[in-house]
């Protein structure tokens, strides 16, 4: 499913209108019906009372329409504005007068106090005061509106996103109302997919309320949901170089994990063939734990790494695998930097560059650019303010956007890691990932992820598939470990152990594992 801007929404609205011929009027009117189904469904209506809580714009047009379904099928709603009823236009003036002239009670909130005892009195909330067009931290009366809903430990509905949420970037403006169900419109808005925003959605539902599918498909929205694919099958005679020969160029005496992980992530995601270049004085050591990796042992600098000397080795070594990943615990040693910088600029093969190999290519980015293979970057928020030389600040209030412009300027895939993950094509096309856990933030979780890319590319997956199924088969690893141990003291070693069983089960369980625990947008 596709997820749109604020700005799509609104020239999706204007396209049903102007194209279609459908009115302002029926998409109020379909919207309001989502809401009041989710609310039979998921609560029920008849003999429940519902305080409405109604801004002045078209959201607030919503809950009002909300109310007169609630009133009309057995329920009690009470509505309070919380604007002037003056500055309701168009459907919503029209949505506005019908209710007044039912038996509904209609009142504009003067104060907190004045609200508490209906709020505290009713069974369920619903939440239509700013919808998705806030940019304002929320202030006044509306934050502490907000504040008493949220103390009320009522359910609450809200309506196209909980009041507070930036529907942009899924920041909270202050504060933000804690629903319990969310009613989206047209498509899922960003602000609703993003972290902290997602959060308080709690379970999302989305309606087209009658979009014909050329609008919510378009071309032009270019942001989607990580919805898995389905795997290639194992041929029942493939060898092992038949599931990808993967040279992994990692680690250093300072760093044992990386290389580690990397490497054998590839074989128990179902890779092939795995080899790792790695210092010497760490080969023996690391072999004792992975033995199923083939060692080719590096020579070292004096600080243990590998040195520039190894160059013309590896790039031998690298013309015979079908894929390159470069980085996991290579150190901040400069000559070993340098090394990464030549190395990038003369790899002829599928290059992925992780962890210490993305701090050495940020001093000099247009190596990326001049690259005729394909490159993936998997880099964390700190690695991508390098990589674009924008404050952490700055690419986290604006992610998408950010990735979008990254990938393409670099021309290369991009996965900015974080809770719900996000994959950046080149031509501007961007996924969010839904598996995965809070647990999963530990060090050398990305390492196994670089080796789970790998192996999704070595199964048969083209690049851009193998780096979709890899960010999502790691999560769901990573789900399964917290399913069995819980989120707190989940390891790389947890996810790692996991993959086979990961595996298996999205083979023989696909579509009920994605309806079940990554279906977390219910279409009305």
């Amino acid at each position: 499913m596709k997820v749109s801007t604020v700005t799509q929404m609104r020239n999706m609205d204007r396209g049903a209108m102007e194209k279609f011929g459908i009115s302002q009027d029926l998409l109020m009117e379909n919207a309001g019906q989502a809401v009041y189904f989710v609310i039979l469904k998921e609560f029920g209506v008849k003999n429940r009372k519902f305080a409405v809580f109604c801004g002045a714009g078209n959201n607030g047009g919503d809950g009002l329409v909300v109310a007169r379904k609630i009133h009309s099928n057995g329920g009690e709603a009470k509505v309070f504005l919380l604007d002037d009823e003056t500055k309701f236009k168009g459907a919503a003036k029209t949505n506005f007068d019908i209710v007044s002239r039912m038996p509904v009670e209609v009142s504009k909130v003067s104060s907190i106090e004045s609200i508490k005892s209906a709020v505290f009195s009713s069974d369920a909330i619903v939440d239509a005061m700013f919808g998705t067009g806030l940019a304002r931290e929320v202030s006044g009366i509306y934050r502490d509106m907000i504040q008493l809903i949220n103390e009320s430990n009522k359910t609450v509905f809200s309506v196209d996103i909980p009041s507070g949420v930036n529907g942009d970037t899924g920041e909270v403006m202050g504060t933000a109302v804690k629903a319990d169900y969310t009613v989206t419109f047209g498509l899922p808005k960003i602000g609703n997919i993003l972290y902290p925003g997602y959060d308080y959605c709690g379970k999302l539902y989305v309606s087209h309320i009658s979009f014909p599918p050329a609008l919510y498909n378009a071309a032009s929205i270019k942001v989607e949901i990580n919805t898995p694919i389905e795997l290639p099958r194992r041929d029942n005679n493939a060898h092992k170089g038949d599931l990808g020969e993967v040279l992994f160029i990692a680690g250093a005496s300072s760093y044992l994990g990386a290389p580690y992980f990397s490497a054998l992530s590839f074989l128990k995601a179902g890779g092939g063939y795995s080899r790792l270049a790695t210092p010497t004085s760490i080969s023996s050591f690391l072999a004792s734990k992975g033995s199923e990796i083939v060692f080719v042992p590096q020579k070292e600098t004096p600080a243990g790494s590998i040195a520039l000397e190894n160059k013309d080795g590896l790039l031998k070594l690298s013309q015979a695998v079908d894929m390159v990943i470069m980085g996991p615990g290579l150190s901040l040693n400069e000559e070993t930097q340098e090394l990464v910088r030549e190395l990038a600029m003369e790899i002829e093969k599928p290059l992925l560059i992780d962890g210490d190999g993305i701090t050495a290519i940020s001093t000099d980015i247009e190596i990326i650019k001049r690259r005729k293979s394909e490159t993936i970057l998997t880099p964390h928020m700190g690695e991508m303010s390098r990589i674009t030389k924008k404050d952490i600040s700055e690419v986290d209030e604006n992610k998408i956007e950010v990735l979008q412009h990254t990938a393409r300027e670099l021309n290369a895939i991009i996965v900015l890691k974080g809770a719900h993950s996000l994959i950046g094509y080149p031509d501007e096309t961007a996924f969010i990932n839904l598996s995965g856990n809070p647990g999963m933030a530990t060090a050398g979780s990305g390492d196994v992820l670089t080796g789970t890319i790998a192996a999704m590319f070595g199964l048969g997956l083209h690049l851009k598939a193998a780096v979709r199924m890899g960010v999502f088969i790691h999560g769901f690893s990573g789900d399964l470990a917290a399913k069995d141990k819980g989120e707190d003291g989940i390891t790389a070693q947890d996810i790692l152990d996991y993959l086979p069983f990961a595996m298996k089960q999205y083979r023989e369980n696909s579509d009920k594992i994605c309806a079940n625990l990554y279906e977390s947008i219910f279409v009305v």
